[in-house]
């Protein structure tokens, strides 16, 4: 660094900086020591604004998600894309809701989503399948689902009774049956 600071100074006279309030810019005009000028013009901060702010990319996958995941799968989802909040750090339900409130974005309505849209967990359990299968049936295009970058899908519990679901349950998944009186292959030691 002391060395940068050094050619600069070898290189430049001065520099003047001057304002512009009509286009809002601050124009900065360079004196060499070779005896030519140069200008830059760099566009005047408004007032209260700064560098920390929260990328676009964040907000709009905030928007997609706001009204069907909780604030917390939120956070969970932009920290899994390596994204991070204005000030470099990780995100959180309470700096998910917090940019929420600033942002005007429309939050979570309730913990069940009134049972229109499941996450792929949720959708497993109620056809008592596993996860491996629902994404087979996404794959296929048997399931319609929605994934907002890669997050978790969303599913219309709707979108279950499908007939073509329906029968290719019947035709060949083998079921988990929870019987209370089954006992373990392997001893409790």
């Amino acid at each position: 660094m002391r060395c940068r600071q050094q050619l600069l100074r070898a290189l430049i006279k001065d520099i003047v900086a001057d304002v512009d309030d009509d286009a809002r810019d601050v124009i900065l005009t360079i004196h060499w020591h070779g005896g030519q000028h140069s200008q830059v013009r760099v566009r005047k901060p408004k007032s209260g604004e700064h560098g920390q702010r929260t990328p676009e990319e964040a907000l709009a996958i905030m928007r997609s998600m706001a009204t069907r995941w909780s604030d917390a799968e939120i956070a969970a989802t932009l920290n899994r894309m390596g994204m991070q909040t204005g000030q470099g750090k990780t995100w959180t339900a309470r700096r998910v809701q917090s940019l929420r409130t600033v942002h005007k974005i429309s939050g979570y309505r309730s913990s069940d989503k009134y049972g229109e849209w499941l996450t792929m967990s949720d959708a497993a359990a109620k056809l008592g399948v596993s996860h491996v299968k629902i994404r087979r049936f996404i794959r296929d295009g048997l399931l319609p689902a929605e994934q907002v970058m890669p997050a978790p899908y969303q599913i219309r519990a709707s979108d279950l009774e499908d007939e073509r679901i329906k029968a290719d349950l019947a035709r060949n998944t083998p079921r988990r049956i929870h019987d209370d009186n089954q006992e373990s292959l392997f001893s409790a030691i």
